[in-house]
C-alpha cells in the first residue's frame, strides 16, 4: 500500500508541475527576447525542427538529493524530485493548454513535437531521459522512440536527418553535441559541450537547405533557470 502511495505521489509531480504553470498566462517579455538568441528567425510551424533538451535534474553526487523511481524508491538511474518536476513542466513548454484543455500557441521559437526520441534506458543506462520525456509524451499521446541506446549517436543522427516536422530529442548531455555534429554544417556553430549545472535550455535547429541554423530558447521553467544562453 506505502509503496503504490509512493508512486503515485511521484508520477503526480509531473502532473502538479504542468497544472501549475498552466494558470501562469504568457512569458514575461524578457523571456520572449531572449528565446529569440541567436538571432534567427523563429521556426515556422510546418518547418522542420529539431529541439534538444538534456535530461532533468539528476543527482551531482553520491549524497543527497537522491534519484527517485516511479516506485518511491532511491534509484541512481532516476531523476531527482526537481527532475520529476521540470518533466512535468515541459509538457507546459511544449504542450500548452487552455483553461478547456484546448492546445494554445507554443512560446516564440518552440514547436509542438510531433516525434519524440529518448536513449533506451536498458538494463544498466540511465532512465533519466526517457523518464523526462515521457510526461510531454503522454500528454501529446504518443510513444517515445527508444530504438537507440545512449551511446549509439550516429544511428540517431542518421535518423534525424531524415525527419519531417518537428522532433524533440531528450538525451544525456554528453552525447548532445556529438549528434548534432553528426547532422551535418550548422550556423552558428552550437556550444561544444553542455554544462554540468544547466538543464534549463533548449536547443533548436531548423532546417535550412542542406544544413541547419541553431539558436537556443530558455524553458525558464523552474525557480533557478536561467536566460543566458549556453557558451
Amino acid at each position: 500500500m506505502g509503496g503504490e502511495l509512493a508512486r503515485r505521489s511521484m508520477l503526480t509531480l509531473a502532473g502538479a508541475a504542468a497544472a501549475a504553470l498552466s494558470g501562469c498566462g504568457s512569458p514575461p517579455e524578457q523571456m520572449r527576447q531572449a528565446s529569440t538568441t541567436p538571432l534567427a528567425p523563429p521556426p515556422a510551424a510546418d518547418t522542420d525542427v529539431l529541439m534538444f533538451i538534456r535530461h532533468a535534474e539528476d543527482a551531482l553526487s553520491k549524497g543527497a538529493p537522491y534519484g527517485v523511481a516511479e516506485s518511491g524508491e532511491r534509484d541512481t538511474r532516476s531523476l531527482i524530485v526537481r527532475g520529476w518536476m521540470r518533466a512535468g513542466a515541459l509538457v507546459e513548454l511544449f504542450d500548452p493548454r487552455g483553461p478547456d484543455g484546448e492546445q494554445i500557441a507554443t512560446r516564440p521559437g518552440i514547436l509542438r513535437p510531433t516525434t519524440i526520441f529518448a536513449h533506451n534506458p536498458g538494463d544498466a543506462d540511465s532512465k533519466r531521459s526517457f523518464e523526462t520525456a515521457s510526461p510531454l509524451a503522454a500528454s501529446l499521446k504518443l510513444p517515445v522512440d527508444i530504438r537507440y541506446t545512449m551511446k549509439q549517436t550516429a544511428q540517431l543522427s542518421a535518423t534525424l536527418k531524415g525527419m519531417h516536422g518537428p522532433v524533440l530529442v531528450a538525451w544525456r548531455h554528453e552525447q548532445i553535441a556529438t549528434i548534432i555534429a553528426g547532422l551535418g554544417v550548422v550556423t552558428p556553430p552550437p556550444p561544444a559541450s553542455w554544462p554540468e549545472n544547466r538543464y534549463d535550455m533548449v536547443f533548436v535547429l531548423t532546417r535550412n537547405g542542406d544544413g541547419w541554423t541553431f539558436r537556443q530558447v530558455p524553458q525558464m521553467l523552474l525557480a533557478g533557470d536561467l536566460l543566458t544562453p549556453i557558451g
